[in-house]
């Protein structure tokens, strides 16, 4: 389980031209999934996020989680996380696990996430047009 994690001042997702989901303040969250990713991974994987100390202090420094500010967070599944190009130009997606498994890992992923905070979500398996406001800039990768 891979994830890509930016603190956001707002974030959206639209598909078809229509807003799928919007935060004002929080994380956004791409994530992907590989094999033997399971619940117990998706636990551990939503309590670091959660819990990540990227949100700045009265001081400026990077000191607060999601939880101390009240955010939100907007879930995108990212299937090109595990992306390869070791061989030749064109990414190799093998390492990511497929669609029908993934599916169930995300609907868990955001489900295990909701009990910490509001979560918005995109459309699982869609082209969508993805738009942040990252503060800092502040980009962590995560993996499990």
């Amino acid at each position: 389980m891979k994830c890509i994690v930016t603190n956001s001042i707002n974030a959206s997702v639209s598909f078809a031209d229509k807003t799928v989901g919007h935060i004002d303040k929080g994380l956004l969250v791409l994530v992907g999934f590989t094999e033997n990713d399971d619940e117990e991974k998706i636990k551990k994987m939503s309590k670091k996020i959660v819990n990540l100390r990227i949100f700045p202090d009265e001081n400026g420094i990077m000191n607060k989680s999601l939880l101390d500010i009240d955010g939100d967070i907007l879930s995108i599944s990212q299937f090109t996380l595990y992306a390869d190009t070791k061989k030749g130009n064109r990414p190799s997606y093998m390492k990511a696990l497929n669609g029908h498994d993934a599916k169930k890992l995300y609907d868990a992923f955001n489900k295990e996430l909701r009990k910490y905070t509001k979560v918005d979500e995109g459309v699982f398996g869609e082209n969508m047009v993805v738009s942040n406001n990252n503060i800092g800039p502040t980009t962590i990768i995560l993996e499990i």
